[in-house]
């Protein structure tokens, strides 16, 4: 059993993927080719937004977001401590400070609840995650935001292709940034990611901090980086987005799936919540349980691979250390941390695949 299938998935799409990627080969073009402005023009549209800017990862899009809003040494942004940490790392490397915001403990999303009473005079900006393909409450962070005056920076990494009240994520804020990482539900086979906003005067910033700043050749009115996306990435992506909406619906399937069995089976694990407005792209299907590594070892041994998304929330690694905040100041998270396992989840994944697993799941939990 594959945690993720990208080798089938490969086959299924091998003679467009091809295509794409022998186009390339024969026009030569591999920085800025056309294909990066064809995938720019139809993420746009998927996404209901005006601008896409096409760039290097995941990461580079939060980075590149924050540069665009002026964020630099000495403000603070707001976010979650339970993800990965390109999130903290991108507003530290500008010199600002992550202010951690405790989650939900049903959805594992920032608590707005929570957000007005971390605002400062320092805050800049505020950059929820949409953790493990579902969005955040962005109409109650966004309204919070703007009573403060603050930009939103949606964090999509791992939610493209999901909805929030019938909009699609990232085009949920004035920002929002995702990753084609290749385990991601639409992925490149290699690192990309992307920007999308509404707003001209900042996709216009944001094209040229992507490339060193610059605004025609030679010419750099701002400080940038090296962020652009390779013209064979989104070849790749060209190819499999024509197929993408399908595979959310797959997702969506699956997801509902794995949770009635979960909750037909009767066992100590908590199945994702997924609120009613959501719909959730399952990036990962991750359950929480009690003896994670006691199962996950067991489940490995019947050759079920799972994954951990994350053993230990941004406050406690010792990059942030700095911080100053110990185990305690954000016991939601510190108690996904402890509890959460993802199971295997990707489109091709079969029913009866779904059945073995929660049927192993069922025998690890049980206590004699």
């Amino acid at each position: 059993m594959e945690f993720i299938d990208l080798k089938s998935q490969y086959r299924q799409l091998k003679p467009e993927i091809d295509r794409r990627i022998q186009a390339v080969l024969d026009h030569g073009q591999y920085i800025m080719g056309p294909e990066v402005a064809e995938l720019e023009t139809q993420l746009a549209a998927y996404v209901g937004v005006k601008h896409c800017i096409a760039v290097a990862n995941g990461t580079d899009a939060l980075l590149i977001a924050m540069m665009a809003l002026g964020i630099k040494a000495g403000d603070e942004v707001i976010t979650s401590p339970f993800t990965f940490i390109a999130t903290g790392e991108m507003i530290a490397l500008l010199g600002a400070t992550p202010v951690f915001v405790d989650i939900d403990s049903a959805t594992y999303n920032l608590d707005h609840t929570r957000l007005e009473a971390a605002i400062t005079p320092r805050t800049k900006a505020i950059m929820p995650v949409s953790l493990y393909g579902q969005c955040a409450e962005f109409d109650a962070i966004n309204a919070i935001a703007g009573r403060h005056g603050l930009p939103v920076i949606e964090d999509a990494a791992q939610s493209f292709g999901a909805s929030y009240k019938g909009r699609k994520s990232g085009g949920l804020s004035l920002i929002g940034c995702t990753s084609f990482f290749p385990s991601k539900p639409l992925g490149c086979y290699g690192d990309g990611g992307a920007c999308f906003t509404n707003n001209d005067a900042l996709a216009k910033l944001m094209g040229e901090i992507r490339v060193h700043g610059q605004d025609r050749r030679y010419h750099h009115p701002v400080i940038g980086v090296n962020g652009r996306m390779d013209t064979l990435q989104c070849a790749v992506l060209l190819a499999k987005l024509p197929s993408f909406p399908d595979e959310v619906r797959t997702r969506g399937e699956l997801g509902a799936l794995y949770t009635t069995l979960i909750r037909d089976a009767n066992i100590a694990v908590t199945p994702p919540c997924v609120l009613a407005y959501n719909a959730s792209v399952y990036a990962q299907y991750t359950v929480a349980l009690d003896d994670r590594e006691a199962v996950q070892a067991q489940l490995q041994a019947q050759g079920i691979p799972t994954a951990v998304h994350y053993p230990l929330p941004l406050h406690l690694q010792p990059a942030f250390s700095g911080l100053g905040l110990g185990v305690g100041a954000f016991p939601l998270a510190e108690r996904a941390a402890q509890r959460v396992l993802s199971l295997p989840m990707h489109p091709l994944l079969e029913e009866a695949d779904q059945e073995r697993v929660v049927a192993a799941l069922r025998v690890c939990t049980t206590k004699p």
